[in-house]
């Protein structure tokens, strides 16, 4: 129950966060269709999809499955607004998981902060440290959680961001082929995550950026 309490609101601020910036992107890259929409907004409410910001996660927790991944519902974009349609599309993309890149630092400099501010004041034993001890938790997963989003968007199989980065390169003609795989992208994403040899790349790739916020951590909680 303490991991879903966790696990569940860092998720979910992710994903909001992640969606906001695709839409951020697309009004500075000359759409305002997201800002019209009402999605550049921290109000979950309008961010919220059934299936992704509710059931998949649960059903994750519920399972103790191995990698949990969410998503909100996506900011509406007119790719015909962009003045420069083809890098504006790659640029929007790639607002989605380096947003979650960052909120993955963020996290780490929070829960350093934190246990940096425990050391000073000596806070040790009681209410106060059950309290840090919960908040350092949850920053500690968020850095994980926001990697796994980001990572997890940049496969490059339509609908994820990772396609929309690729097919910014290729020709308009090959492009519209590979965004048609959309309809079977989420079963070639559920194959793809069950194959041994791609989720062990998948979680190289994880650790590989999670490992310099976890040494910056290590630095600092022995320099208390």
């Amino acid at each position: 129950m303490t991991d879903t309490l966790i696990v569940l609101p860092i998720l979910l601020f992710s994903v909001i966060i992640h969606e906001i910036a695709h839409g951020a992107m697309a009004l500075r890259a000359g759409d305002p269709t997201a800002k019209l929409s009402g999605r550049l907004t921290l109000n979950p409410i309008p961010h919220i999809d059934l299936v992704g910001s509710i059931i998949v996660p649960l059903v994750s927790l519920l399972t103790a499955g191995q990698v949990f991944i969410a998503w909100a519902k996506p900011v509406p974009v007119n790719p015909l607004n962009f003045r420069r349609p083809r890098f504006d599309e790659l640029l929007v993309a790639a607002a989605g998981p380096i947003s979650n890149l960052i909120l993955s630092a963020l996290c780490g400099v929070i829960a350093a902060g934190l246990v940096l501010f425990a050391g000073v004041l000596g806070i040790n034993g009681g209410l106060g440290e059950e309290l840090l001890r919960f908040l350092v938790q949850m920053f500690y997963l968020g850095i994980t959680l926001n990697i796994v989003l980001a990572v997890f968007n940049l496969i490059p199989v339509p609908p994820l961001d990772g396609s929309h980065v690729i097919g910014a390169f290729l020709p308009l003609e090959a492009a519209e082929a590979y965004a048609r795989i959309g309809f079977w992208g989420v079963f070639i994403i559920l194959f793809l995550m069950n194959v041994p040899a791609f989720y062990t790349a998948f979680m190289t790739i994880v650790a590989l950026l999670r490992a310099p916020i976890m040494l910056f951590l290590r630095i600092v909680t022995q320099a208390i």
